[in-house]
């Protein structure tokens, strides 16, 4: 998630792990009945909301190629996932350098074969 998502509010962020997950799997999922489980009951009136940002919209219009079901499960009923929701992830502090000064490339010589 980059830092734009991160300040997504917790609709649109589980809103766009479902876009993701169905981008990813699309060509197994399209022309499959596709049921969602989220605790979330306001992604279930996500789509028949008249007024939503533009971002939501575009989303909504893009999980119309899908037929995909949208259905309440409270985090007691689905406590794998709620488990799994609820674990922290530790941040990795060594940071990612771009440059390796210390690595050399070997010089090779190509030889042709005739």
């Amino acid at each position: 998630m980059d830092p734009a998502q991160s300040n997504y509010t917790t609709t649109e962020k589980e809103l766009l792990a479902i876009m993701f997950c169905l981008d990813k799997f699309r060509s197994y999922l399209l022309g499959s009945k596709i049921n969602v489980f989220s605790d979330h009951a306001t992604l279930r009136f996500l789509l028949k909301k008249p007024d939503a940002k533009s971002r939501l919209i575009w989303w909504m219009l893009l999980l119309q190629e899908f037929n995909i079901e949208i259905r309440d499960k409270k985090g007691v009923e689905n406590s794998v996932a709620d488990h799994l929701s609820g674990i922290e992830k530790e941040v990795d502090s060594m940071p990612i350098r771009d440059e390796f000064p210390d690595e050399l490339i070997p010089d090779t010589e190509i030889n042709s074969v005739l």
